[in-house]
């Protein structure tokens, strides 16, 4: 049977409902993996499991003279290929299972572009938008003490991720010198270029976004100029992946945030969007379109859709109603197994989160080697280096999708996965 029957079966019997838990739907993955390499039943139950954990919960002293505990996290994957490598995340809704997914999926995706890297994440469970400026360094200062012991240059490097930025970048570097009594620039990446941060790392992940879906488009004969775009989310990776797209000559139709979204079939004012976005916090208050929901965008029929928010928005219950000829995502697990199944028996091609968002990480590498080095490259260098990276990562994957006759995730996951197991081998168990 085949799986939009199968679909159609369940749906008619009332049992659609999906695990939407993203550690869990981290180790489908690699089981899929892991039965198609053929590993080992002890590897494979080392790669199941983060090498360390951390959560804390600790108090900050609010604007009014309150105290208010957060509770945050810091968890490492696996070290086999090198020091920890990984963002921080700023969400009310974040939790210890969404961080253990993130960093497995860092541990794939720095091995899948090669980089000497394994996987970690960070979270704080917090709305950073109900915190004032002041409160929220606070927080973050007080967050870096606690995660201090994990975290350092040779070990564990944090990064920008969802609702963090430069500035956070910089208060966490400077808390962790301030600890140990002189500057350490390579603690952290995504800091501003005032304090070692790499010209590129900014717009990084965004630009790999439309590189790979360049790659992508130039396979099924869509010409990017003249290709039609939906991007999911305009935060860090969606708003820069939609300026680049426009850049380019795409005509972006449809964008949304967390408030709402806007539609236009004869293309969006993207800078004049991006420009709001700044001035407003949202881009619901622009006249520039038709107001669209999140869920609807995802159905547009469009050339390229970019999911750039969070998990779990393409699922068994909407992957059926995707009408994009190309899925690239930007945001870290948006699509469930099931709805990768359904798209690809439909001809959908979709590039995943662990290749079509590496750009970020890539530019990373190279503003912790230029933090150790204490030397800098031109953003022409950085750009032209990492996109030559990327697209030998995305040739590698290709390739292998063709020769084992699987979808592009699966590929991507045979790639890193057999990386980090050879090296968790020759490693060996301790002692």
């Amino acid at each position: 049977m085949s799986v939009s029957a199968s679909l159609e079966r369940r749906r008619r019997n009332g049992a659609t409902r999906e695990d939407t838990n993203p550690y869990q739907i981290a180790l489908q993955q690699l089981a899929i993996a892991a039965e198609r390499l053929g590993l080992d039943p002890g590897l494979h139950e080392v790669l199941k499991h983060p090498k360390r954990e951390l959560t804390v919960n600790f108090p900050v002293k609010m604007d009014n003279g309150s105290t208010r505990v957060f509770t945050g996290y810091r968890v490492q994957h696996n070290l086999s290929r090198g020091p920890a490598k990984g963002g921080i995340r700023y969400s009310p809704n974040t939790d210890l299972d969404e961080v253990r997914a993130l960093a497995m999926w860092m541990t794939w995706k720095s091995a899948i572009v090669d980089l000497p890297f394994g996987g970690a994440k960070g979270g704080v469970v917090v709305d950073p938008r109900a915190l004032s400026l002041a409160e929220l360094e606070r927080m973050t200062r007080r967050y870096t003490t606690e995660i201090s012991l994990l975290i350092g240059p040779d070990t564990d490097i944090p990064a920008p991720d969802v609702a963090t930025n430069p500035q956070v970048m910089a208060w966490i570097m400077d808390t962790y010198s301030m600890h140990r009594g002189h500057t350490y620039p390579a603690v952290v990446t995504g800091k501003p270029i005032a304090i070692g941060g790499s010209e590129g790392r900014q717009d990084a992940t965004g630009r790999g976004v439309v590189i790979i879906a360049r790659e992508a488009a130039r396979e099924m004969g869509i010409s990017l100029p003249k290709a039609t775009v939906a991007v999911q989310g305009f935060g860090n990776v969606g708003a820069v992946a939609a300026r680049i797209f426009h850049e380019a000559g795409a005509k972006v139709v449809a964008v949304c945030d967390s408030i709402g979204g806007l539609y236009n079939p004869n293309g969006l004012d993207i800078p004049a969007l991006l420009k709001c976005s700044h001035r407003d916090g949202t881009l619901a208050t622009h006249p520039g379109g038709e107001p669209i929901s999140s869920s609807e965008l995802l159905e547009l029929d469009v050339d390229i859709l970019v999911p750039a928010a969070t998990e779990n928005q393409i699922t068994g219950e909407n992957a059926d109603r995707i009408a994009a000829k190309l899925v690239i995502e930007g945001a870290n697990g948006p699509t469930t197994p099931l709805a990768d199944r359904i798209l690809y028996e439909r001809g959908v091609f979709l590039v995943p989160d662990v290749l079509a968002n590496a750009g970020g990480v890539i530019v990373s590498y190279f503003e912790w080697v230029q933090d150790l080095q204490s030397y800098f490259w031109a953003e022409s260098e950085v750009n032209s280096r990492m996109e030559q990276m990327l697209l030998r990562a995305y040739k590698n994957v290709r390739a292998t999708a063709s020769r084992e006759n699987v979808d592009m995730r699966t590929a991507a996951y045979l790639v890193g996965v057999k990386r980090v197991a050879e090296a968790t081998l020759l490693r060996g168990i301790y002692p």
